[in-house]
């Protein structure tokens, strides 16, 4: 096990939130220049993208530091877990509520794509330890 721990990198939660703030901007950058209202379409992408970035940002933080045992490794993931969700729910209510003339085909794209970064993650991840077996 450690000699494939050692062989395999892990990867970071960083790197993930990284991606997910670039596919993010590039969804911001695609809107500006394509879309039929930039300045709705981009204000509404930034917060769909800020809904997912941020809340993974702040669990990536608290997941920061190793549990000693494995009872208090998942507690921490839970509890980890409900604050990300409660704060994508709370910025997805301030969106609603704050943003005048939103859109919201431009704020569920960015809102999706930028979760589906995840998906990507998982199958780099997978592919990884296939080729290794």
């Amino acid at each position: 096990m450690q000699a494939l721990l050692a062989r395999e990198k892990p990867l970071s939660p960083w790197r993930v939130v990284a991606l997910q703030a670039g596919v993010g901007g590039l969804l911001v950058l695609a809107w500006w220049l394509f879309g039929s209202a930039p300045a709705q379409q981009v204000r509404s992408t930034v917060w769909g993208a800020v809904a997912v970035v941020l809340p993974h940002a702040v669990m990536a933080w608290g997941l920061r530091r190793p549990a000693a045992q494995a009872q208090a490794a998942f507690l921490s993931f839970l509890v980890w877990e409900l604050i990300k969700v409660g704060l994508a729910v709370v910025i997805l209510v301030a969106a609603a509520w704050l943003v005048r003339d939103l859109s919201w085909p431009a704020l569920l794209v960015a809102l999706i794509a930028c979760l589906k970064v995840h998906l990507g993650a998982w199958w780099w991840l997978s592919r990884a330890v296939q080729r290794t077996n």
